[in-house]
């Protein structure tokens, strides 16, 4: 995940111009449509989207170095929802239409119906970024049995607004007997585990992002901050929290960029890639065999036991480090830290809210402990060893 990547390197360049930290602490919104429109406009908000379905057909690694990307801006906009509704989408075949949008379930005990006169109903709690966007890409569960990946207006939807600990949109959205706009019957092994840990995926790679932009925080406070006529940075308190902070910011983005490499190297192509349907809304295909072969299921469905273990540990170590690195942020810069007006808090609240998304470190921890118990005494080490 370190190898340099275009798709970075422009969502960097955008980032640093259009929504830097410092730049919009005390500033209102009016800077998220321009830098929205500038993000749509280099193709990087459909990224993994199949250009025949009206995305830009990066590889998955390139996404995942954007993440990381915006994540030490600590972007408040729906760019990696987005994303992950694209891949969503794709994996269905379903073209990905311009605009902003989110997912869902976040949540893994929430459930949408498809009925079988193909209306959609349910509720979702937690949705990021709901209010702003124009669309909602999820899984549904079929009345007769069965997936379907669905597309639909958020406008439909009864929507109760939130909030999350980085002040960012958390809605909650209630569905009754709507009429989706595009649905499709979700390939084999594409299930709301799939989803869980692609979405799992998604925040550790933003979550290590943003740690190592409050590491660069606080190492240029303790160069710069004076007490006793020399910088902080020179008290050995103050060194052993920064090599601490430092060791947490290492260890995640090794974590999230091993889940990352994992789930890029294991990915089976989208079932619309190369398929010219441009944005016209997709019709119901309730019979169509699944595009690609199956892989080998693990926990995940899609992804074999591999990427879950990857994803797990990630999530599981990124989450620790989230918590760890935030505090010792926070000890550094002292109370300072805490104003409104310094811009540490738009990094460690979102750290703080990032954790529970798409399962939070102890969900996960459960989720692997039930793997590791299963394989047993004797399949532990062979599991471990494989990675």
């Amino acid at each position: 995940m370190d190898s340099p990547s275009l798709v970075a390197d422009a969502a960097t360049r955008i980032l640093k111009d259009l929504a830097d930290p410092q730049a919009i602490n005390k500033a209102g919104d009016g800077w998220k449509k321009p830098a929205w429109a500038a993000l749509e406009e280099a193709g990087l908000t459909l990224a993994w989207v199949p250009e025949g379905l009206g995305g830009g057909g990066a590889e998955l690694a390139d996404g995942f170095a954007a993440l990381r990307a915006a994540g030490r801006f600590a972007t408040a906009l729906p760019f990696a929802e987005t994303l992950l509704a694209g891949w969503l989408l794709a994996r269905a075949g379903i073209a990905s239409p311009k605009g902003a949008m989110t997912c869902g379930p976040v949540r893994e005990s929430d459930t949408l119906t498809l009925g079988a006169n193909g209306s959609l109903s349910g509720a979702l709690r937690s949705i990021p970024f709901a209010r702003d966007a124009q669309r909602l890409a999820v899984l549904a569960r079929r009345e007769r049995g069965g997936s379907a990946v669905v597309l639909v207006e958020t406008s439909q939807a009864r929507l109760t607004e939130g909030r999350s600990l980085g002040g960012d949109p958390l809605d909650a959205l209630s569905f009754s007997r709507v009429q989706p706009v595009a649905v499709k019957d979700a390939p084999e092994g594409l299930d709301d585990r799939a989803l869980l840990l692609m979405g799992a995926a998604v925040r550790s790679m933003q979550m290590a992002g943003a740690l190592e932009a409050i590491l660069e925080l606080a190492v240029g406070y303790a160069n710069e901050r004076v007490a006793f006529e020399r910088p902080i940075a020179k008290f050995q308190a103050v060194q052993h929290n920064l090599a601490r902070l430092a060791g947490e910011v290492a260890a995640a983005v090794a974590a999230a960029g091993s889940a990352a490499d994992a789930i890029a190297s294991s990915s089976p192509p989208p079932c619309g890639e190369g398929q010219g349907v441009g944005g016209a809304p997709t019709a119901d295909v309730r019979s169509a065999p699944p595009p690609h072969p199956s892989p080998t299921r693990g926990e995940g469905g899609l992804f074999d036991e591999a990427v879950f273990l990857e994803v797990a540990s990630a999530k599981i170590r990124v989450g620790e480090a989230a918590t760890e690195g935030a505090g010792i942020a926070h000890q550094v810069l002292g109370a300072i830290g805490f104003t409104q007006e310094h811009i540490l808090h738009r990094f460690t609240r979102r750290l703080w809210a990032w954790r529970d998304d798409f399962g939070s470190e102890s969900s996960w921890a459960v989720k692997l402990g039930n793997l590791v118990a299963a394989k047993g005494a004797d399949g532990l080490w062979p599991m471990l060893a494989a990675r």
